[in-house]
């Protein structure tokens, strides 16, 4: 725990506001951030104490300064994280710090990969609580763990989706239980290059030790690469033990699920759920009941944002893809299309290639380019010969595809990139892409 220390909070937003909440009572704390734009939430901080400056790097708070708390967000090369390493300032986020306020004996899961983690651990969490188990979500998923850290019961479990953004601050963090649904490139503007990324995944090992279970994907290479090594007594799906076919789900070789009965579809969705079924059993071993988790699957339309369907009364299927901040979601996004489809793709520069989505190309009858990488991503789609629209923005695009989409068609915004350029997150992307759909098409 942190007591009696001078803290400096880089960057508002949910975390920084959540973790300055959860330590301003022991300690003196400044938070920055290049916009001033929350001012309920900097109001209700400064009648904490917690003194909020305004600032564009933040470096120049540093004097004095005990420990950095940084964003997830921000990037490892910020001036201001250069300079606290000069100054050999500890650095962490907010995940670390919360983790040491937690009671003893909290049975702790952690999600990470570059798709599915978000689905994975819904999953999970619904069933450990369905199954009558203490459990409390957190993490990526849009919960701070500083949040809800004070409401952790001992001897419970605490359920977290990780992304790489904050593994990279993550120091004496440690799970009891790891999963890695997969690695693909991604995030290399933030990391640098694509074994940094592979690398800093690998922290959701971290402190490992025999007693420690690690549940990785045998069919990604870059899973099996970086897990060679690590000490946890590791659990593979996709082997010929814990897999899917065109029937079922098997764990141990033997079927649990039919496909028939899970309400989600698409391969990518039967490998999130081979793997929650592995992680769940282990967890609650002879309280596991197999009739909860099939009326759950059955119910289960899947994570908001991840090829959610747009209800219309149109003869047009719309789906918000917002999720799909990479190609390889993108990918996954098409493969379960079967009808001509409009996609709309691009967004914020971050070296993406979209190459990886070419073996799905043949039903995308065209493209409509948004944001920061539409050159590229119009250069792209007349490489492989399909119509494109630079649009710059959601909005025009909609107003396009509005004049040319036809009964039988489907709209997908699956954009393969991250929102940052536009948007604040790609929750508001896609919040935008449903507005804009029942403005013009209901």
């Amino acid at each position: 725990m942190l007591e009696n220390k001078k803290i400096l909070i880089l960057g508002l937003a949910r975390s920084g506001y959540q973790v300055a909440k959860l330590l301003y009572q022991n300690n003196e704390i400044i938070i920055t951030d290049k916009s001033d734009n929350e001012k309920d939430k900097i109001e209700e901080l400064e009648k904490l104490n917690i003194k909020f400056i305004k600032s564009e790097t933040g470096e120049e708070l540093l004097e004095g300064i005990d420990i950095l708390i940084k964003n997830p967000g921000i990037e490892p090369f910020h001036p201001c994280v250069k300079k606290a390493l000069e100054l050999n300032i500890p650095i962490v986020n907010e995940m670390e710090v919360a983790y040491h306020y937690l009671e003893d004996n909290v049975f702790i899961v952690g999600i990470t990969g570059s798709n599915g983690k978000t689905t994975t651990t819904t999953m999970l969490y619904d069933l450990i609580k369905l199954h009558g188990l203490e459990v409390t979500l957190g993490g990526n998923i849009g919960i701070p763990l500083s949040e809800v850290v004070k409401d952790v019961k001992a001897n419970s479990i605490l359920v977290l989706e990780i992304s790489d953004h904050q593994l990279n601050d993550l120091h004496e963090f440690k799970t009891d239980m790891s999963i890695l649904t997969n690695l693909c490139p991604t995030h290399l503007d933030f990391h640098g290059t694509y074994e940094r990324y592979i690398n800093t995944k690998k922290k959701i090992f971290n402190h490992h030790t025999k007693d420690n279970l690690a549940f990785i994907n045998y069919k990604n290479e870059d899973s099996l690469k970086i897990t060679k090594y690590i000490n946890s007594t590791k659990i593979y799906f996709n082997n010929d033990v814990n897999y899917f076919d065109e029937k079922g789900i098997y764990i141990d070789k033997e079927m649990l699920l039919e496909l028939k009965d899970i309400k989600i579809k698409g391969n990518h969705n039967y490998e999130n759920i081979t793997v929650m079924l592995l992680a769940l059993k282990n967890i609650l071993k002879d309280k596991f009941d197999i009739n909860i988790v099939r009326d759950y699957l059955k119910r289960f339309n899947g994570v908001e944002h991840r090829i959610e369907v747009v209800d219309t009364n149109t003869k047009i299927d719309f789906y918000n893809d917002s999720k799909a901040t990479n190609p390889t979601s993108t990918l996954i996004a098409l493969k379960t299309m079967s009808k001509p489809t409009r996609l709309i793709l691009g967004g914020k520069e971050r070296y993406q290639d979209f190459k990886e989505i070419e073996s799905e190309l043949d039903k995308v009858i065209y493209i409509y380019a948004i944001g920061e990488v539409e050159d590229r991503v119009k250069e792209f789609s007349e490489k492989h010969n399909i119509p494109c629209k630079i649009c710059h923005t959601l909005e025009n695009a909609m107003y396009d595809i509005k004049n040319d989409v036809q009964d039988g068609e489907c709209v997908l915004l699956s954009p393969g990139s991250a929102s940052w350029d536009q948007y604040d997150k790609f929750e508001t992307r896609g919040e935008e892409f449903k507005k804009l759909v029942e403005k013009l098409f209901k």
